[in-house]
This record gives structure tokens, C-alpha cells and sequence, in this order.
């Protein structure tokens, strides 16, 4: 259970860390799921596996070889995990996220990110609310890191504080690019911080924060466990960028039958055709270090 001074925290920055949100066993399992996985994409050329709407489900970074194995995402793991179905559904990590939008949460969706050793996949800086309108914005993006996260191997880059900001469009010139525009980055990059912590710990994120991430410039892993979990009155207002069969599942509480709206306006974000937004972004041909 979180203290008042951590969701005073949580409320002032939009942004909050908190170790051991899952058991010793549970990261242990975690952790071998997402070897084999890495295993497995060895034998694959590019993008493979399907999840439920057709897309790859594993996707991996252009100069992906057996040798070099570049795995990057892992589309609703849940699905063909029991260890992360149980971590989504049954860990210390659930009941923080439900001391702060409970009692009532449900689960929008799951992913891996992963940057094994060298990865030069980076996140440009982007809001998710946009990716994943709702009626309302409690929605909370927790970030559960299955191995140890430093400033040198791509950790999650935040501007605390910038959840009270405006919702920033992700279209610019008629082309949906993924990422906030580079005037709105610089005026606020300089008050970043990074998210690190040790395996185990969880990162949890409000869906209006603005945040980036590096490539990792280290030789170890850097693997996030990402689950979306929505206040029970808070409704999709679009498609799920990244579908499952346990969308909407209750994760803690119940369905009260209701909806809650919010005061803002916003535009749509563009559905992605490949395996992940990864290549939404990489088309969009904005500098990520500036936007």
C-alpha cells in the first residue's frame, strides 16, 4: 500500500517509483519468459507471431540478425504468458496502481519493451493519452522494470509536473508523427529526469506525463513489463493501439455501470499498421532528440 507522501508525490509529479512491486519468483519468471523469447527471435527475419487483430506480435529493430538479435516488442504478452499474466493481474504493482485510481481499475493493455545491449531504438518524447483516449484521464501507465534500469542502458525519461499541461497534438503538417513537435520539447526537456531503479521496482506514470527514452549505450539489458490500467468509469473513446483478449478485464474492484467524462479536447492519434509504434515514429522523420 502506497503512504499519503507517496501519492502526494505521484499527485505533484505525475510520476512515481516504488521498489519490490513484484515478488522474487515473480521477476524470476518474467525474466526466463523474455530469455526464451530472445532465443526465439533468432530465428526470425523481421516482425513474426500474430496477436488478435493480425499484427505481428514480437517485433524487432531494423539489423535484427541470429547473431545480433534486436527484439524490441512484445504485443500483449499476457496472451502466451502466464507469468505476466499473473504480474498483470496479482502483484504489489495492481494494488499501488489501485491506490491511485481505484478502487475500481481495469486493464487497457499489456507490452514488452526491451533494449537488449547496443539497441538503438529510442522513444521520441509523446503523451500516451493521445495513443489511448478515454473519457476521462485516470489512466495509469505502470512500468515494471525486469531487469535494473541506470541512466546509461535507456531509461524512461520524464518531465515531471507536465501531466497538468496541455494535451499535445501527435499530428504535425497532416502527418500523424507519434510525437509532441519540437518547440513544445524544447521548451520543457530541460526539466527532465530519468526513471531508474533496481529489477522489481515499478515505475508508475500518468497517462499525460511527457516522456522519451534514449537508446541503451550500455552492455546489459534494459526490459520493461508495461501494463495500461484505466479507472473503472474511465470509457475507450477509440481502438486499442495495442488489442488483447484481456482488454477490460477487473483487475481490482468491479463495474459501477458508470462514466466519467473530463474536461479537454484532443485529437485522435492514427492507428498503427505494423507491430508497434516504434515505426510510427521512425516514419515520421523527426530529430528525436528534439522532438
Amino acid at each position: 500500500m502506497l503512504t499519503d507522501e507517496q501519492v502526494g508525490t505521484f499527485r505533484r509529479d505525475g510520476v512515481l517509483t516504488v521498489p519490490n512491486a513484484v515478488t522474487p519468483d515473480q521477476l524470476a519468471a518474467l525474466r526466463a519468459d523474455m530469455d526464451r523469447w530472445v532465443e526465439e527471435s533468432r530465428a526470425h527475419n523481421g516482425p513474426y507471431g500474430e496477436t488478435i487483430d493480425g499484427r505481428p506480435r514480437f517485433d524487432v529493430q531494423p539489423g535484427h540478425s541470429e547473431d545480433r538479435p534486436a527484439l524490441r516488442r512484445v504485443s500483449a504478452p499476457t496472451e502466451v504468458s502466464a507469468a505476466h499474466r499473473e504480474v498483470m493481474a496479482n502483484s504489489a504493482m495492481v494494488d499501488m496502481v489501485a491506490d491511485l485510481i481505484g478502487p475500481d481499475v481495469r486493464l487497457h493493455h499489456t507490452k514488452v519493451n526491451t533494449k537488449l545491449p547496443g539497441a538503438a531504438t529510442e522513444v521520441q518524447w509523446h503523451q500516451d493519452f493521445p495513443f489511448t483516449p478515454h473519457s476521462n484521464a485516470d489512466l495509469m501507465t505502470a512500468l515494471l522494470m525486469v531487469d535494473e534500469v541506470t541512466v546509461e542502458n535507456g531509461p524512461l525519461e520524464v518531465v515531471p509536473g507536465s501531466h497538468n499541461g496541455p494535451i499535445h497534438s501527435l499530428w504535425h503538417d497532416g502527418v500523424f508523427t507519434g510525437s509532441i513537435c519540437p518547440d513544445a520539447v524544447a521548451a520543457m526537456r530541460d526539466a527532465a529526469v530519468s526513471c531508474t531503479g533496481p529489477a522489481g521496482s515499478v515505475c508508475l506514470m500518468h497517462t499525460r506525463l511527457a516522456h522519451a527514452s534514449a537508446p541503451n549505450r550500455s552492455d546489459r539489458s534494459r526490459t520493461l513489463f508495461i501494463c495500461v490500467y484505466g479507472a473503472g468509469d474511465a470509457v475507450p473513446y477509440g481502438p486499442n493501439p495495442v488489442p488483447t483478449a484481456h482488454q477490460g478485464l477487473f483487475v481490482r474492484g468491479s463495474d459501477s455501470g458508470r462514466v466519467r467524462t473530463g474536461d479537454f479536447e484532443m485529437d485522435l492519434p492514427e492507428p498503427p499498421m505494423g507491430a508497434s509504434f516504434f515505426t510510427q515514429q521512425e516514419a515520421s522523420g523527426v530529430d528525436p532528440g528534439r522532438g
